[in-house]
């Protein structure tokens, strides 16, 4: 485990992860770091299931609940909890170490601002089309180079100050992402997460509608840099680098097209709050 100076409040905002968040709190527990350089706060929001049950049984673990079935909530509420300078935002399905958590602080020294881990996805009972879908997404530029889509994010201090003063969005990972120059962030090779994606195609599109409908919301408000949008020039490249990739580039556009077209309501009505998820990845 890397040496860090950096004590780090761990907030784990999460809404009805019951069958999942035990596989994230028992990876953080078996690592092994002091109690006064460490606070693990997980936030249940509107759960009507065993989630705040499951996170208790885990000692060092602050458990808060709140009525609002919101993320956005649960992280301001975390915030006001917490009581170390640095930060880590974690999924509550996602499953990362805490020597990877450690790796991620450690990397915070100026300029760099803001670090997420390596990207593993897990996915085993997914159909093909889904696999497709993410063999391309996996190869865009942004998603290699940008902070969002881990489930996992550390902050220093200054930059969880600048952070706090960004809009709330739905898509607050790719805000947070395009809120720093290139050289202020960074990923973390050696620390990896595991995110399991969806199992159907239906699935992933709920799951993409609510990105392009938070992608959308980031446009008007001139928060997404053009550097995290997807290109057609990086699709044909794509597409020309594996025979394999024409049929994938295709699949990853039938899905593209579906998700922004169940988005069009959304954005029409400035519905940026209800969040479409996936229930096929937490079974």
């Amino acid at each position: 485990m890397p040496q860090t100076t950096h004590a780090a409040s761990i907030i784990v905002p999460a809404h009805n992860e019951g069958s999942r968040i035990g596989l994230l709190l028992q990876a953080l527990a078996d690592g092994h770091a002091p109690a006064d350089r460490r606070q693990i706060i997980v936030v249940c929001n509107g759960c009507t299931d065993d989630t705040a049950d499951v996170a208790r049984r885990f000692e060092d673990v602050q458990v808060l609940e709140i009525p609002e079935p919101s993320k956005r909530a649960a992280l301001d509420v975390g915030d006001l909890e917490a009581i170390m300078p640095y930060r880590v935002y974690i999924d509550a399905d996602v499953v990362i170490t805490w020597t990877a958590v450690a790796e991620l602080l450690a990397a915070l020294r100026p300029p760099v601002q803001v670090a997420a881990p390596t990207r593993e996805l897990d996915v085993s009972g997914a159909a093909i089309a889904v696999r497709w879908y993410y063999d391309v997404w996996g190869q865009l530029p942004g998603v290699k180079d940008g902070v969002f889509g881990r489930g996992v994010i550390a902050m220093s201090a200054e930059a969880h100050e600048r952070a706090r003063s960004l809009p709330r969005v739905m898509s607050d990972d790719l805000a947070i992402s395009d809120a720093f120059a290139r050289e202020e962030r960074t990923i973390v090779e050696s620390a990896v997460v595991t995110i399991a994606v969806p199992r159907t195609v239906r699935d992933l599109v709920r799951r993409r509608i609510r990105v392009v409908t938070g992608n959308a919301q980031l446009d008007d408000l001139a928060l997404r840099a053009d550097e995290s949008r997807t290109k057609y020039a990086d699709l044909l490249r794509i597409s020309v680098s594996h025979p394999g990739n024409p049929l994938k580039v295709l699949t990853f556009g039938l899905i593209t097209i579906l998700s922004k077209l169940g988005a069009r309501r959304r954005v029409r009505t400035g519905d940026f709050t209800t969040w479409l998820r996936d229930e096929s990845s937490r079974r």
